[in-house]
């Protein structure tokens, strides 16, 4: 995915994992442009900013260096950074409100404060620039994980923590030397010094750069290793290896529809431009959903760009990425199932829009042809392991609120209260307490007779947490159909 998940240590600590950078014109005012750095995948809505890290974007002044077989886009000049810092929780006005604040460091050292969740955001006393954080709804939309084709956007109903800037172009970056530049967004530690282990988390230029250009199966994981470079200045030592693996990598990529496209020149050219990794924006040129990746592309086939690159937030960008990569454009677009995120991009500050509260639900039904009564028997006693996929129940208490935490062949100890149990309708309803990623999760469980036979009905509602809605969704969808199999099993089922 763009950038989440992109490696062992972020996927251990999200609040460090960054996940987007986007960077575009504001739609109503083409004079300011806007920069929406994403971290903390599947947050749910009660992801916090982490207080030891800072979120810091960097721009800097591109060049094209050359175009065709010799292509080259390289940063020069001094940068231009945002930084923002996060305190812990505290208590605010109205009773039991608990906020997050923080600052945001502009390149003239101006510091700015910030709410959480503040909508309306903070302005510089020019009001060149405002500036936004909060949780929102994941802009980004993806169709295809490798070897997990979909129909739909697999990161539906999730959430991420969004930082904004909206600002003034020429107020804030220089336009002597060009109006070509290169940004990035990065997590690194609080406290930086020479003698530290770790000096940068986490970065992300270009979307799907370390996910589907720099990973690649069945070889040594790169990934970690590439988020601790320096943007912009890579270590000279470690080129040649991700030269190496982006070489492998593209050459798997083209092969994917069966035939060569990417000829050793236009390939090794092709190398040369993105192992330079970082959104690549000219302000003074339109840019729209389909310019993304414009400038790399024509700079590699030899001609003069005609857009601004860049990235708005609804651009559907791995489908381009992958395009690009298996067929170099001269094919068919390789349109996903993904057409659009959860939440269209917004036109108006803050642009990313409110965090998703969708519940999503699961339902199986299976008719069934011994009777009711025997199939409650064996269903509906809160305590009863009947389930093929739990070894081991344990409960605490009796009726209504009893405790059960059932032990899945998995290993996972999934702990849930019995909420309502009706013999007499045979209904019983219970919701998660702890085990499972979600916030929400209530299961109805209920038999109905029909005829000599009955019908099951298995529904579970849910809302993830800390993990994206598709895999979730995997998760209690496995659950639930070897259940309802099991019983088609035991009890026979009406064809």
């Amino acid at each position: 995915m763009s950038d989440h998940i992109d490696g062992p240590r972020t996927t251990a600590d999200p609040s460090i994992d960054v996940t987007d950078l986007y960077f575009f014109k504001d739609p109503k005012n083409p004079n300011r442009c806007v920069l929406v750095g994403n971290v903390f995948p599947f947050g749910g809505e009660t992801a916090l900013f982490s207080d030891a890290i800072l979120h810091s974007f960097a721009i800097r002044h591109v060049k094209v260096t050359g175009v065709g077989a010799d292509a080259g886009i390289k940063p020069f000049g001094s940068e231009t950074r945002f930084s923002f810092r996060f305190t812990p929780l505290k208590k605010s006005d109205g009773p039991g409100r608990m906020v997050q604040t923080g600052t945001c460091t502009l390149p003239d050292g101006q510091v700015l404060a910030i709410e959480s969740g503040n909508e309306s955001g903070t302005y510089s006393k020019d009001k060149s620039v405002r500036v936004f954080a909060g949780v929102r709804s994941d802009p980004f939309y993806i169709g295809y994980v490798p070897s997990m084709p979909s129909d739909r956007n697999l990161v539906e109903g999730d959430n991420v923590l969004s930082l904004v800037i909206e600002f003034d172009t020429q107020s804030i970056l220089s336009l002597k030397e060009g109006s070509l530049f290169g940004a990035i967004f990065e997590t690194t530690p609080v406290d930086v010094t020479p003698s530290s282990l770790m000096v940068r988390y986490d970065w992300v230029g270009r979307p799907e750069h370390t996910n589907y250009r720099i990973a690649q199966a069945g070889k040594i994981d790169l990934r970690d290793l590439w988020n601790q470079q320096t943007p912009f200045e890579l270590d000279p030592d470690l080129i040649p290896l991700f030269r190496q693996r982006l070489d492998e990598s593209f050459k798997k990529w083209d092969l994917k529809d069966g035939k060569v496209d990417w000829d050793p020149v236009a390939l090794n050219a092709n190398i040369n431009v993105l192992i330079d990794d970082f959104l690549v924006v000219d302000v003074s040129k339109t840019i729209s959903d389909s310019t993304h990746l414009e400038i790399e592309k024509s700079t590699i086939e030899g001609r003069p760009y005609t857009t601004g690159g860049g990235r708005t937030l609804d651009a559907n960008v791995t489908d381009i990425c992958i395009t690009w990569l298996v067929n170099r454009d001269r094919g068919p677009f390789l349109q996903s199932g993904a057409t659009q995120a959860t939440q269209p991009g917004g036109t108006s500050f803050p642009y990313v829009q409110p965090p998703n509260k969708k519940i999503f639900s699961i339902s199986r039904s299976a008719e069934l042809t011994a009777s009711a009564s025997e199939v409650w028997s064996l269903i509906g006693k809160f305590s009863n392991p009947w389930h093929p996929l739990v070894v081991e129940i344990k409960t605490q208490g009796s009726g209504t609120g009893e405790l059960r935490t059932l032990q899945t062949v998995d290993a996972r100890f999934i702990t849930e209260r019995l909420t309502s149990l009706d013999n007499a309708q045979m209904t019983m309803k219970y919701t998660l307490v702890s085990g499972l990623p979600a916030d929400r999760y209530d299961g109805v469980l209920t038999v109905v007779p029909k005829g000599s036979g009955c019908v099951v009905n298995w529904t579970v509602d849910y809302h993830p947490s800390g993990i994206s809605k598709f895999f979730l969704n995997l998760i209690i969808s496995t659950l639930v159909d070897a259940g309802v199999n099991d019983l088609k099993k035991r009890f026979g089922s009406v064809k």
